[in-house]
C-alpha cells in the first residue's frame, strides 16, 4: 500500500511540473508572417475584388493572392513575390510595392 501511494505521488507530480511545459510548448509554435499587401503581388489587383483572396503560407509568409490562378505565376518565381510582400511589411507601404 506504502508503495502505491509513493508511486501515485511521483506520477502526479511529474504531471504537475509537465504542465508548465506543455503550455511552453504549445505557445512556441511558428506563426507565419503576415502579408500586409492590400494588392496581389502577382497580378497588381485590388484583393477582394474578386472575391476572398486566396491564401497560403510558404516558407514562413503567409501569400495573399487575388484568386487561385496567381497561384501558377506564384510558383514560377516564388522569391520575386515573396521580395515584393516583405519589402511592403518594411516600408510599411501595402500598394505601391506589388505595383512593381
Amino acid at each position: 500500500m506504502k508503495r502505491m501511494k509513493i508511486l501515485s505521488t511521483v506520477v502526479l507530480s511529474l504531471s504537475v511540473l509537465a504542465a508548465p511545459l506543455a503550455g511552453f510548448a504549445a505557445d512556441n509554435t511558428d506563426k507565419p508572417k503576415p502579408d500586409k499587401l492590400t494588392t496581389c503581388p502577382v497580378s497588381g489587383d485590388k484583393l477582394d475584388e474578386m472575391g476572398k483572396p486566396y491564401v497560403f503560407v510558404y516558407k514562413g509568409q503567409e501569400v495573399k493572392l487575388c484568386c487561385k490562378n496567381c497561384r501558377k505565376d506564384f510558383d514560377k518565381d516564388p522569391a520575386k513575390y515573396i521580395k515584393k510582400i516583405r519589402s511592403a511589411d518594411k516600408t510599411g507601404s501595402t500598394d505601391k510595392d506589388a505595383k512593381n
